[in-house]
């Protein structure tokens, strides 16, 4: 019986013994395998293997006897491997194929004779030069195409006519000075064509694609928006063009798009952007506006118009804005900021203004404030009535102004305040000032200071922690409170001393 019971747990155990795994490879039960650092595509790759991943390698030629016994195989991914030439079929009888990913190789061309069943192709930083219609011969399932970091000069829409399920086509970072129209891909998604050489769009281009949600020219040298663009469009994405003008009356028709990326252009005006009605996202930073632009789309959440010239902020900017959030105004020129000219935007929850002109803190702020920036202005006081309705408000950066003195009754009235920086200022270090810090601190708020600027013998040192401001102040502080005692008061007060912690830990806050 004892014989028996142990040939039974033998036989169990072998049931769960996995193949042999090739040298520098390691194998698991999914099945998949991982090599790296190979000079050739090993032999003994278990038959079962769905997945193998080859990665920093010196495999200069793929062939046919590669997989010659991968019957299983779905997903091959090579990696970063040196591969200059790929033997013709050698891909053809993996039928079971879905994923092909060849990055960071060295191919000068599409590897011929694709299985079938592709789903996944992606061949991005090689050497390809140019595309043949037999490239993509047959490939009826393919979804993902992937040809970023090569160089291609041309895109003929007749290459890609074959593949009627392709659902993303990305092609950044090539030399394509031009495209031909149309381009029928009816099941086409997403298209990127980043940080190539583009003058011009034909107007034809868009006809046969009609589900194009996501569509990019970023990088490019077009100087004006194409036309003819597909209703079905969400995010059109122009930055880092030549564009100086915007022909809003031609884009009416996209009664989808939500999110619009303009910036890094030459624009130096923005007028008729309320015909995009459900525009909830426009990005015109670093261009050349004088004005903010009126009659912006109602249901705006998002406006980033920083890096430009801006120098008025009044009500009339903002009166519809009901639905913005985030504000970016950071890197203008304004000096005037309207008091109340934010108020109708009664969901903004964030506010840049840093580096620009303002004296003083724009009065009647929204509410709804969850962060403020104002670094780099030219601040010199922070009063009560700037600050006592912003009971949200949770950042506060003032950094680089003028402030010199911190007036605690303005901070009161910030309960959940949790981030304040305050450093590059020129403090004058008062005791006042180190018991405001540990007033804040005492509520949980994280307080980054700075340097003293006066009096002269406190100068250079830090009002944060410098251990010989506190013992001058633990001293006023208790002088004080012996001044006091001998006067004999009728209602004694409590003065207990503030403890302050020399070895806080003080780090810098960003929102994600």
């Amino acid at each position: 019986m004892y014989l028996l019971c142990a040939l039974l747990g033998l036989l169990s155990l072998s049931d769960g013994v996995q193949p042999n795994c090739p040298g520098r490879c390691s194998c698991d039960s999914g099945p998949s395998v991982q090599c790296y650092r190979l000079t050739e595509v090993p032999s003994g790759i278990p038959a079962n293997t769905k997945r193998l991943y080859i990665s920093h390698s010196k495999i200069q030629h793929l062939q046919l006897s590669n997989f010659i016994q991968m019957f299983a195989l779905e997903d091959f991914i090579l990696l970063a491997s040196g591969t200059e030439t790929v033997e013709k079929d050698t891909f053809k009888t993996l039928h079971t194929l879905k994923t092909l990913e060849l990055w960071k190789n060295k191919l000068r061309q599409v590897p011929g004779s694709l299985p079938s069943n592709l789903e996944v192709l992606k061949l991005n930083d090689n050497l390809i030069h140019v595309l043949h219609e037999s490239d993509f011969e047959g490939l009826k399932k393919l979804k993902i195409l992937e040809l970023k970091n090569n160089l291609l000069s041309l895109l003929p829409a007749s290459t890609l006519s074959s593949l009627v399920s392709l659902q993303n086509l990305i092609l950044d970072g090539n030399s394509i000075e031009s495209v031909a129209g149309p381009l029928i891909l009816p099941h086409l998604k997403r298209m990127s064509l980043e940080n190539n050489k583009l003058h011009l769009i034909p107007v034809n281009f868009f006809n046969s694609l009609p589900s194009l949600q996501f569509l990019s020219f970023s990088g490019n040298f077009l100087m004006k928006i194409p036309i003819n663009l597909p209703k079905s469009l969400l995010s059109l994405k122009m930055e880092r063009n030549q564009l100086k003008v915007v022909k809003f009356r031609d884009m009416k028709h996209l009664e989808n798009l939500s999110h619009l990326y303009l910036s890094e252009n030459s624009l130096s005006s923005i007028d008729g952007a309320q015909l995009l009605a459900n525009l909830t996202t426009l990005e015109l930073s670093q261009n050349q506006l004088k004005t903010l632009p009126l009659r912006l789309p109602a249901r705006l959440q998002k406006l980033d118009i920083s890096s430009n010239l801006i120098q008025r902020v009044t009500a009339r900017d903002f009166q519809d804005l009901r639905d913005l959030k985030h504000l970016f105004l950071d890197n203008n020129i304004v000096s005037l900021f309207e008091a109340g000219a934010l108020q109708r935007c009664s969901q903004l929850s964030n506010l840049a203004l840093e580096q620009n002109l303002l004296l003083s803190i724009p009065l009647r702020l929204p509410e709804t404030l969850a962060r403020l920036d104002l670094k780099g202005n030219a601040i010199q006081d922070i009063a009560e009535r700037e600050l006592k309705d912003l009971k949200q408000l949770q950042v506060l950066n003032l950094r680089n102004n003028k402030i010199s003195a911190l007036d605690l009754k303005a901070l009161e009235g910030l309960p959940r305040l949790r981030h304040l920086y305050l450093d590059g200022n020129p403090w004058n270090c008062t005791c006042s000032l180190l018991r405001a810090r540990e007033v804040l601190k005492a509520k949980g708020t994280d307080v980054r200071g700075g340097q003293c600027a006066a009096p002269a013998e406190r100068q250079g040192e830090s009002w944060m922690s410098s251990k010989k401001i506190m013992r001058q102040c633990e001293h006023h502080l208790h002088q004080t409170e012996k001044s006091k005692d001998t006067k004999k008061k009728p209602k004694p007060e409590d003065h207990t001393s503030i403890k302050i912690n020399m070895d806080d830990d003080y780090y810098d806050y960003e929102l994600d």
